[in-house]
């Protein structure tokens, strides 16, 4: 793919920059990045997915728009009330740029889905806002090798990992299990400050940008925490494999 003289106006700040350069920016439109989740992480991490010219974006989430949603799901606006947020989403992605393909999934991701859904992607986005969404994420891309980057943010905390085949433990080594309802209140009842949702999100599509141009180094082996309230970001080195992934442990248990 040559990038046309209007690409090349549109990427010049991309392109600028030695990381990235045309080469970086083609990697970028034939990237195919898949968004689970088209709400607070899911807004800023797939306009910023837009912007950048990432060629392939897939948007899955099962829900509609509703008014509670607009303090910090920028996607979608009043008039959008009602509509389903795929819908929503899409129809700003194309607006923002014309060069993309946007791929909707007005679906719940379940166990019987996720494998063919993230199938025909090369990086996947948790930007979901519950533990099971994210554990079957994790497990799914553990088993079919496939990268992808968590998010969670609530109240004024956020944190952010990456996972890459091979290059450091995934969700499911760091965590654990999943909590139970008893030891975490669901996210709708805990607040979460809208600007959150922008800073994190931002740093997830900064990590699906990473990935497909080769600049920098990823997440992969350490979690960032970022405390809003006290404007502190800190790094923690999350300890290497210490023996089989602890996804493919439960996975194998399951199917043996």
């Amino acid at each position: 793919m040559s990038l046309s003289n209007e690409q090349m106006e549109r990427y010049r700040r991309n392109i600028m920059l030695k990381e990235v350069g045309i080469s970086g920016q083609e990697r970028l439109y034939n990237g195919r990045a898949l968004v689970i989740g088209a709400g607070g992480l899911g807004s800023p991490v797939s306009m910023y997915l837009a912007a950048a010219g990432v060629g392939t974006i897939g948007i899955a989430d099962a829900d509609e728009v509703d008014r509670s949603n607009l303090q910090r799901q920028l996607l979608h606006t009043t008039a959008d009330i009602g509509r389903a947020k795929v819908d929503s989403a899409k129809e700003k992605l194309c607006a923002m740029n014309p060069d993309i393909h946007v791929r909707t999934y007005h679906e719940l991701v379940t166990e019987e889905n996720i494998t063919p859904l993230i199938a025909d992607y090369d990086f996947i986005l948790d930007a979901t806002d519950n533990f099971t969404a994210k554990f079957l994420i994790n497990d799914a891309c553990v088993m079919a090798e496939k990268p992808f980057t968590h998010a969670g943010i609530s109240r004024f905390q956020g944190q952010l990992m990456t996972y890459v085949p091979g290059r450091g433990p995934c969700y499911r080594c760091v965590f654990g299990n999943p909590p139970s309802e008893n030891d975490v209140p669901p996210a709708k009842n805990t607040g979460v400050i809208g600007a959150l949702a922008g800073v994190i999100g931002s740093l997830q599509a900064l990590e699906a940008v990473k990935f497909f141009t080769g600049a920098g180094e990823l997440l992969t082996g350490r979690l960032l925490t970022y405390d809003a309230l006290n404007m502190e970001f800190h790094t923690v080195k999350l300890p290497g494999e210490t023996g089989e992934c602890r996804a493919h442990r439960k996975l194998r248990g399951k199917t043996g």
